[in-house]
């Protein structure tokens, strides 16, 4: 949850930049030298709002943001999707010949090449977080659900849609955005496009509602903060009686961990400003075997333990992969 948190400040910050380049190559020429500022200006930006929006109480339970991110997401991963399929009309129209290759990016040598295959696995498996979506679910479920269906039936659906329509929207922005861009793909597809400028900067808009609303982390806060009421023995909030005024509720560990978490993942995310190699660092979580007894050396028990076994062996190329590019980066930049 940590990585993803820091994916989110380098994404949002790299649409807010992208908004205002599209809106200056409008007006400007594509020919304009159109920079605006340093990205560590939009990061900090968003750390002020996420440090805001970690404090209110309840923030992750308001009905509207469940509701809200699904609009945006859908939104721009259209948005996506119908630009690189007419970048491919408009170039299958000019020359008939799309950009891209099967070998795919051209390297200076093999080793190279196998860092960006552990770092292409590590962004895969990025993209399909089960582990920790499953987490989010089961939390609003306890919160929410008091009766049938059982929670499992539920979260099986849920699981089985979103993974649909997501497994949908990959494939389509993937293939239409590598036949659009070839070997400079970028790794955030939207900062591609430059035009039509407005529908550019509504996709970019849509990402950064999407990120603001989504506080990814608050299973994170929840597991500190119970841990420290139980350890310390003593309420986590602290009531402070005003004069010609209701009680006022603070929890000085909360405001300070918050804080200083949120603020981490900000600094990690200047230090690291490379979208794609931030992506690839993702640890999977083991899958319970107890919820349903699942009895050793069967099929079943098999089945998961290889599964796992290869998600391991995933992620530990993917974080290969991973530091190398940040480790390349950071020297050539």
């Amino acid at each position: 949850m940590y990585g993803i948190g820091v994916v989110y400040f380098i994404t949002v910050a790299a649409s807010m930049r992208a908004i205002q380049t599209a809106n200056c190559y409008h007006i400007e020429g594509y020919n304009a030298a159109c920079t605006h500022g340093n990205i560590t200006t939009y990061m900090l930006m968003y750390g002020a709002v996420q440090i805001v929006a970690s404090l209110i109480p309840n923030f992750h339970s308001i009905d509207w943001l469940s509701v809200i991110p699904a609009i945006m997401s859908f939104v721009y991963s259209l948005v996506g999707f119908v630009l690189g399929l007419a970048n491919v009309m408009c170039i299958s129209t000019k020359n008939g010949k799309l950009k891209g290759s099967v070998p795919g990016i051209q390297v200076d040598t093999q080793a190279k090449k196998v860092w960006l295959i552990f770092e292409a696995f590590g962004n895969i498996a990025y993209a399909y977080p089960y582990s920790l979506l499953l987490l989010e679910i089961q939390i609003r479920l306890s919160d929410t659900l008091n009766s049938p269906p059982a929670e499992n039936k539920t979260m099986k659906k849920a699981s089985m849609i979103a993974i649909s329509l997501t497994t949908f929207f990959y494939y389509r922005c993937a293939c239409f955005g590598y036949a659009a861009f070839g070997n400079n793909t970028p790794g955030n597809i939207l900062t591609g496009f430059n035009e039509p400028y407005w529908l550019i900067g509504i996709a970019n808009a849509c990402v950064i509602l999407h990120l603001v609303g989504d506080i990814r982390y608050s299973a994170v806060f929840a597991f500190v903060e119970s841990w420290f009421a139980n350890f310390s023995k003593c309420g986590l909030m602290n009531i402070i009686k005003l004069p010609l005024l209701p009680p006022l509720e603070l929890s000085l560990f909360r405001l300070l961990f918050r804080t200083a978490y949120v603020a981490s993942t900000t600094a990690v995310a200047i230090l690291f400003t490379y979208f794609n190699h931030i992506l690839a660092i993702y640890f999977p979580v083991e899958m319970c075997f107890v919820q349903k007894n699942v009895e050793t050396w069967t099929r079943k028990w098999i089945a998961l333990r290889a599964f796992s076994f290869f998600c391991l062996i995933i992620s530990i190329v993917g974080l290969i992969g991973s530091v190398e590019g940040l480790i390349s980066a950071k020297l050539k930049g």
